[in-house]
């Protein structure tokens, strides 16, 4: 795959990206979210994934611990997740519970790290990518 040239805005207090994915059903979602190192997984709202098809309702004994911003209580798999331009399949995400205030669908985790490499140039707000190629 080819390198890729997201731009990002430099005067927000983290790294916002709009990136997509597609339901089960085949529909394309817009996802507003950040990437995140932080994040061993990347995280969706469980309300994000209930909006779009993709979970049937939140779990209903989820809680937010105070001091924590989100809750993960469930795992699943987006048939495509396009991020930076770049679409990978059969992507497995965190189901999560999310501070409303946050204003974010998602987390890019460093899973998304593992499968790109990632060059970060904050001056300029440009996030350079690509993909590793798969191995025999």
């Amino acid at each position: 795959m080819p390198r890729h040239i997201t731009s990002f805005d430099t005067e927000q207090h983290h790294i916002h990206l709009e990136f997509f994915i597609t339901s089960p059903q085949g529909i394309r979602h817009s996802v507003a979210g950040i990437l995140d190192t932080g994040a061993p997984k990347t995280e969706f709202s469980d309300q994000f994934l209930v909006a779009t098809g993709c979970l049937a309702s939140p779990r209903d004994d989820r809680r937010i611990p105070p001091g924590l911003q989100t809750q993960k209580y469930a795992k699943m798999i987006l048939p495509d997740v396009e991020i930076c331009g770049h679409t990978f399949n059969d992507f497995e995400v965190v189901v999560s519970a999310f501070e409303a205030s946050w204003g974010i669908d998602a987390l890019i985790g460093l899973d998304f790290f593992r499968r790109a490499l990632i060059s970060i140039d904050y001056a300029h707000g440009i996030l350079l990518t690509e993909p590793y190629e798969a191995t025999s």
